[in-house]
């Protein structure tokens, strides 16, 4: 259902508030450039920072720009189960394709709360789900056995997989019976991960990169993994320099350097070194996006 080079959408601010102008502009730039969906709201969206009313308009400018030209596949994830459905209902009214869904952070259910949270969700709507697995972040794994369970839901359509661990989709392959979207979201195994059955990306970098990431992708599509290695050599630099601080900062401001919004995060989120916005424009500038 889901495939290719897909953004991680940030939120761009202007005094403190949604630019739905440079919002707008972010979604034409990715229309342009070969990005197969839209991730609006998501941990590079800076969802936890939003306002309810804020976190809503984000995807309704998306929905909106992207006027059925890719996907949007919605963050609407939490650890309350009630305002997971809530944003997930909200989604759907607003046309997105999809809503993924993070489970576990704070909280730390154990692996059948994980499954029962998801039942709920599966229950309390018809929207295709994707399930966000990051222990990095979430503290918790879901295993391989209970993304399997997850699967057998009649809405929950594929993974977002942010484990760090290549051997995952192939684990999951064996207990997963019928279609089932592996998607990564590190950027930085990318290729490595689409030769274990993967079948994209949810990227940070195509945000600043997007015509080589799809490029990227689809030599993946074709079987053409020494051309994705190639590329991915390329992007190395980029994606090593836009996560040298805590992300989105890194990435906003190589947004910015592209003219398509400013560079400001939200707190916790602060302002760059000089160091690593030195270290950016020279990833940029290596790839001729300067």
């Amino acid at each position: 259902m889901f495939s290719g080079s897909i953004v991680a959408l940030i939120t761009p601010f202007s005094e403190n508030a949604i630019d739905e102008a440079a919002l707008a502009r972010l979604v034409r730039f990715h229309l342009d450039n070969g990005t197969k969906a839209l991730v609006p709201v998501g941990t590079t969206g800076e969802a936890p920072t939003l306002a309810r009313r804020e976190h809503e308009r984000v995807i309704e400018v998306v929905v909106q720009e992207a006027g059925g030209q890719v996907p949007v596949i919605a963050g609407a994830g939490s650890y309350d189960a009630a305002q997971a459905i809530s944003h997930t209902n909200h989604a759907a009214a607003a046309g997105a394709d999809a809503a993924l869904h993070v489970m576990g952070y704070y909280n730390r259910p154990n692996q059948e709360g994980i499954y029962q949270h998801f039942k709920a969700l599966d229950a309390a709507t018809e929207l295709p789900l994707i399930v966000y697995n990051i222990p990095p972040r979430a503290v918790i794994d879901i295993l391989p056995e209970t993304m399997a369970r997850l699967a057998s839901l009649p809405n929950v359509v594929g993974v977002k997989d942010s484990t760090c661990d290549l051997s995952r989709p192939l684990k999951e392959k064996l207990l997963i019976e019928g279609d089932f979207c592996f998607l990564t979201g590190e950027d930085q195994t990318a290729v490595a991960y689409n030769a274990n059955g993967g079948q994209g990306c949810i990227s940070v970098t195509a945000n600043v990169a997007p015509a080589l990431c799809a490029q990227m992708q689809d030599a993946c599509a074709r079987k053409k993994f020494q051309l994705a290695r190639d590329i991915q050599l390329k992007l190395m630099p980029l994606h090593q320099a836009l996560f040298l601080e805590p992300s989105p900062a890194g990435v906003k401001y190589a947004c910015s350097l592209l003219g398509l919004c400013e560079p400001k995060c939200r707190l916790p989120m602060v302002d760059l070194t000089e160091t690593t916005k030195a270290a950016i424009k020279e990833a940029m500038r290596g790839l001729e996006l300067l």
